[in-house]
């Protein structure tokens, strides 16, 4: 598991968490745990191996 692909999960599971957090208890800025989850998919699903792919 590469470095970007990596802090897509975390960042989907804390945004996950925040999300759930903010189900239970409003708090102000609980709008940033969507926010997390939508980039965190988003550079999971990004952060492949590369396939092969040198870059330059």
């Amino acid at each position: 598991m590469n470095r970007i692909r990596a802090a897509g999960v975390v960042l989907t599971i804390g945004g996950v968490a925040g999300y759930l957090a903010g189900l239970a208890t409003p708090y102000p800025g609980r709008a940033f745990s969507v926010t997390a989850v939508m980039v965190g998919v988003t550079l999971a699903a990004i952060g492949t191996d590369g396939g092969g792919e040198v870059a330059t």
